[in-house]
């Protein structure tokens, strides 16, 4: 066959695999659709945003630092997902190296003994070898060489397949970044939730040992027949509640610090901490910036992002395993049915190339299967991307909105708490020199023990607020 006419063979068969290819099914993708407002509320336009300071910056707290750090270091799932981020960069250099020719070097040895009585063994009977010694009657075969397959990226399958690995690998470090958001806001809410639980259990004892002066007082209005032992008894029986209340904020205590350790990566210790002043911590003021920056800002939407990307090249990647791959093999080394002929040069030397063409042209359920779920895979991403857009926004408006109402809701809890403080005074007073009964001062003892109790949730929620719009603008991971 001459070379023209094996060009124009060539030819027809590459055409007809490309028409047989044109029966690709349609897809309709999914293009973004969800627009931000200008602003978290009316009214509110910043231009800077707290989500760019870094947390080693944004907490005070030295203690709390330094217990973010070794999170940040040795939580188990951050360094679970480190070798994630290992494994997808590893397998962009797997899918880099899919592209390029393979070259292995091989040898091997075979020998055969034919029938007389065979085709091969007629042709073979009364042969001489080129020296003029009979032909074998086991004839071996000796080879060593080199040996070369390459698949030429003609479609770009091969080529977007790695840009695929590369923006799942992309993808994964923003995981693991959004991890980390939400690690260094988890440690922070437990050592504020600490902290608060040390102050309500100081508010406790000093309540008790208000309780325990009122339980001497009646008392000795007994010794005078002032009051009598009901009184008494019920003293006593609220100082007993009061200190059972104790041990559950003891045990509430411990609970949090092995969350603490557990955060930390390491196994029950004490927490060390500053548990004074926690009633005079004020709350940062946080810049909010503008709802766009969350895109920037976020790992989670930009994980999204990078992995709808990835979503929208898959379908290219698919789409090409409809038309014709095309490969080249070669191989050049030593060849001889004897050992002492193998380096012979150039006797013994041997040489192949050889090209294939291949694409599906009957059964192509499979790849049509994987198309249609790549592109639908494109759709699910598309939509998982509008979501945490949708769900980061509603966030932080949550936050700005839940930040100054607590304000409000402290300052009067602050005015109620001081009222029933004072309160305390003028109900022993008045039941000293019986104008009140021991109920009265009973009950404005709980009344303000409570309403102590709830100003110090109020502090811990403010300053949880204060961390949860922090990890919501997207601050925290660097």
């Amino acid at each position: 066959m001459t070379t023209t006419k094996a060009f124009r063979l060539t030819s027809l068969c590459v055409a007809a695999l490309m028409l047989q290819a044109c029966g690709i099914p349609e897809m309709t993708t999914k293009k973004v659709e969800l627009n931000l407002p200008d602003s978290f509320r009316p009214g509110l336009t910043q231009k800077m945003n707290t989500a760019t300071v870094k947390w080693k910056e944004f907490f005070d707290d030295p203690n709390l630092l330094g217990l973010i750090d070794i999170a940040v270091a040795n939580n188990k799932e951050v360094n679970i997902i480190m070798q994630r981020i290992n494994v997808a960069e590893n397998e962009i250099q797997a899918r880099k190296g899919a592209y390029l020719p393979f070259v292995n070097i091989g040898a091997g040895a075979d020998g055969d003994k034919v029938g007389k009585y065979t085709r091969s063994g007629a042709v073979e009977d009364g042969l001489t070898l080129a020296n003029g010694q009979p032909f074998p009657t086991l004839l071996g075969n000796y080879q060593f060489g080199l040996f070369s397959t390459w698949e030429l990226d003609v479609w770009k399958k091969l080529r977007n397949a790695t840009q695929v690995a590369v923006l799942e690998y992309m993808a994964t470090k923003e995981g693991k970044n959004f991890l980390v958001t939400n690690l260094v806001a988890e440690v922070a809410h437990a050592y504020y939730e600490l902290i608060a639980l040390d102050n309500q259990l100081e508010n406790l004892k000093q309540n008790i040992a208000i309780q325990q002066n009122g339980l001497e007082m009646v008392q000795q209005l007994q010794l005078f027949a002032r009051t009598n032992s009901l009184a008494v008894k019920r003293y006593q029986a609220e100082v007993a509640k009061n200190q059972s209340k104790k041990y559950e904020i003891m045990q509430q205590i411990t609970v949090v610090e092995n969350r603490i350790n557990f955060l930390l990566g390491r196994t029950p210790q004490p927490i060390q901490r500053a548990s004074t002043g926690f009633m005079d911590i004020k709350p940062k003021v946080l810049k909010s910036g503008i709802p766009s920056q969350l895109l920037q800002n976020r790992p989670d939407i930009r994980k999204a992002e990078l992995e709808l990307s990835a979503a929208d090249l898959n379908i290219e990647v698919a789409r090409a395993n409809f038309y014709p791959s095309f490969g080249i093999k070669a191989g050049i080394g030593f060849e001889a049915f004897a050992l002492k002929y193998l380096i012979n040069t150039p006797e013994s030397l041997a040489a192949s190339i050889a090209g294939e063409l291949a694409a599906p042209l009957v059964n192509k359920n499979a790849i049509t299967a994987e198309y249609k779920n790549s592109n639908a895979k494109q759709i699910q991403a598309a939509y998982e991307y509008e979501q945490t857009i949708l769900n980061a926004y509603t966030e932080v408006s949550n936050q700005i909105s839940n930040i100054d109402n607590l304000e409000k809701n402290y300052q009067l809890k602050r005015n109620q708490v001081d009222s029933l403080v004072q309160s305390i005074d003028v109900a022993s007073q008045l039941f000293i020199s019986a104008r009140a009964d021991y109920l009265e001062v009973l009950l404005t003892q709980r009344d303000a023990l409570d309403a102590k109790k709830e100003l110090i949730e109020t502090k811990q929620k403010q300053i949880s607020a204060m961390v949860d719009l922090y990890k919501s603008l997207g601050g925290g991971w660097q």
